[in-house]
């Protein structure tokens, strides 16, 4: 299972159990895996991972979905919920560094994988626990998923058109935000324990990742006291920062300065709109939004997305057509920046992935192995951590 890319690998020896499901936990742990951890993905024995079934569509026996953020582990069955199964796992706990886990605050399974007792026999454990609504408050033990953060956490309110129903941002905001924030806290924890030898229990939630990312629209509100809404593609303090429509489609435009927004009016020769108060500056534009996209529109609608983009490109204002995914896999730029790359599955064949995104001196890190296919690994993991490796403890 060789996969196309080489690189570096900087998390090279550091051992990771993923007991999370779904996205959030899977997504960290395969962040991992690509800077080179070694991950063992921990499912239940009757279908794994709920992401298995999630589809269509389907590659194989396994949905698109689940393939998308588990490469690079091991798939180990295990009944968490057994004695069996919770020896095993203990055994597992004394060659594992980082411990990634998503069971929902209070239940069976997080009391029995406590992390006050886990730390107590594995000091050296890092533990993410990432939960919908976090540790503390009234929220703390409701159930959540991608939908219910983006709409809890405000984003579904700022997202759609003014005055239309509230939209689901296109990708998984709240999943992928907490995912992200978790690694960055898994990352810091080993880096704290490199000085002082002992873990740390890292906990994030999809919740407050949605609140990490109001940014200026949160510093907005607390400034004015005004409750802000939906806009569309247009941005709370910058103008002209929209989607605009041509002759054949739409395009983006992003001016963010007034010499950007002088180029823009050269660019469609409407010299006259710089000396308009109206648009003066870039305050002046966000106060008077509906106007200068009345202009702006009118002054686009007979040029196709082409010309518009090609136009204001010379000019040195930001733009660019809305692409489709398809476009975008099959764009050279895509293809030199090395993201997409391929891993060889045993029962599926050649399967293309999107790859790491961050370079470490000009080089990639490796896109690792295929997605397990489920309980691919039990056998050797059972093998390799049989009881009387427990001797001694």
């Amino acid at each position: 299972m060789n996969a196309t890319h080489t690189g570096p690998a900087p998390l090279a020896g550091v051992r990771v159990l993923d007991l999370s499901k779904i996205l959030a936990g899977p997504y960290a742990t395969m962040s991992l895996a690509d800077l080179g951890a070694d991950v063992t993905k921990v499912e239940h024995p009757e279908g794994g991972d709920p992401t298995r079934s999630w589809g269509p569509p389907f590659v194989g026996a396994d949905a698109t979905y689940y393939l998308a953020i588990n490469r690079g582990k091991k798939s180990v069955t295990v009944d968490l919920k057994s004695e069996e199964g919770q020896d095993l796992i203990h055994r597992i706990l004394e060659e594992t560094d980082v411990v990634v886990e998503n069971f929902k605050p209070g239940s069976g399974l997080q009391r029995i994988f406590d992390y006050r007792t886990l730390s107590e026999r594995y000091p050296h454990l890092v533990v993410l626990h990432i939960s919908a609504f976090g540790e503390e408050g009234p929220l703390r033990d409701e159930p959540g998923y991608d939908m219910i953060a983006q709409a809890a956490g405000g984003l579904m309110s700022l997202t759609g058109e003014p005055g239309g129903p509230p939209m689901k941002a296109g990708f998984a905001m709240g999943d992928l935000g907490a995912a992200l924030f978790g690694l960055i806290g898994v990352l810091a924890a080993l880096v704290e324990r490199s000085r002082t030898g002992r873990g740390q229990y890292v906990t994030t939630s999809l919740f407050e990742c949605q609140l990490a990312l109001h940014v200026n629209w949160a510093t907005n509100y607390f400034a004015t006291g005004e409750r802000p809404g939906a806009l569309g593609s247009g941005h709370p303090n910058l103008a002209p920062y929209q989607a605009f429509p041509a002759s054949d489609g739409y395009f983006v435009v992003a001016v963010g300065n007034d010499t950007q927004w002088a180029s823009l009016c050269s660019a469609i020769a409407r010299d006259d709109l710089t000396a308009d108060p109206r648009f003066e500056r870039n305050r002046d534009r966000v106060a008077n939004r509906g106007d200068l996209e009345r202009e702006l529109s009118a002054a686009f609608a007979p040029g196709t997305v082409e010309h518009w983009c090609d136009t204001l490109a010379a000019h040195a204002v930001p733009v660019s057509p809305i692409r489709h995914l398809d476009e975008i896999y099959a764009d050279p730029h895509t293809a030199a920046l090395g993201m997409i790359g391929t891993v060889d599955h045993p029962t599926i064949g050649s399967l293309r992935q999107i790859a790491f995104p961050v370079s470490f001196s000009g080089e990639r890190p490796h896109l690792t192995s295929a997605p397990p296919v489920l309980g691919a690994d039990t056998d050797a993991i059972v093998g390799a951590h049989r009881p009387h490796s427990m001797a001694g403890r």
